[in-house]
């Protein structure tokens, strides 16, 4: 009878065939990784959890902070216009400004247009600050902005034109009350 050629390497891995049962138990390793993970993403969401107790806590995300000093700043909005004022608080959504002004192009004429001419007179446009409050619809010299519509924010140094301006308004009003 004629026996037939046995593989040494089969009956090798024969013996070590255990039926599967080391990868139906995550093959020991497995379950190890899988803690490490685990651990790894309770460590990430409770560092975002204490970063942002903390941001709110400290002030970082804007709930009513005053300004450090009382200095004018120049707010530029998306919709390209400019207000001078004061900074009084920064909410989440919102900043509250106070002491407000504005530019505002003024065309005045150089020289006048002769009558019966086809020439237009020439004209110059100057930028003038503005007080809010003194419109016809008489807002009050405060406002509300959304955040969402600021643009940037710049801290005015007291030399500027337009500080010097400002100055000079208050200045005038005071004089006038007296």
């Amino acid at each position: 009878m004629a026996y037939p050629k046995r593989n040494p390497m089969s009956e090798m891995a024969d013996e070590n065939f255990d039926g599967g049962a080391a990868y139906s138990r995550g093959g020991g390793k497995g379950w190890k990784v899988l803690v490490v993970i685990l651990i790894i993403v309770i460590i990430v969401i409770l560092g975002y959890f204490a970063f942002v107790t903390m941001g709110k806590g400290s002030g970082v995300s804007g709930d009513k902070i005053a300004p450090v000093d009382n200095s004018w700043q120049a707010v530029f909005l998306t919709n390209g216009q400019v207000y001078f004022g004061k900074v009084k608080a920064v909410g989440e959504k919102t900043l509250a400004l106070n002491d407000i002004y504005y530019l505002q192009v003024i065309t005045r004429p150089l020289q006048t247009s002769q009558v019966g001419t086809n020439q237009p007179a020439q004209t110059q446009q100057e930028l003038t600050l503005i007080k809010l409050g003194n419109e016809i619809h008489g807002p009050q010299d405060s406002m509300l902005i959304n955040r969402d519509q600021i643009l940037l924010t710049e801290k005015l140094k007291n030399e500027s034109k337009v500080v010097e301006a400002i100055n000079n308004y208050l200045k005038e009003q005071a004089g006038a009350q007296k």
